[in-house]
């Protein structure tokens, strides 16, 4: 019987992933996260990690961008 081979796409060498985070969780927040992750049936949970993490950095980052005026003067 022919083993077979797994097919690889080979990612553009800007998204090659050389820098290693890591954090610790209490058992509460892993309880959590465990419920979420398998309610939703989420497989790989570094990704989604990744994913929800780089999410939220955008959206605050898009609320806090700099602008001409403040938010009251653009209201007006």
């Amino acid at each position: 019987m022919k083993k077979q081979q797994r097919k690889t796409t080979s990612q553009p060498s800007g998204s090659v992933r050389n820098h290693r985070v890591s954090f610790l969780l209490n058992e509460e927040e892993y309880s959590v996260i465990q419920g979420y992750v398998t309610k939703y049936g989420i497989r790989n949970r570094s990704n989604w990690y990744r994913a929800t993490l780089i999410t939220h950095i955008l959206k605050v980052m898009e609320a806090d961008y700099p602008t001409l005026f403040n938010e009251y003067e653009m209201r007006r």
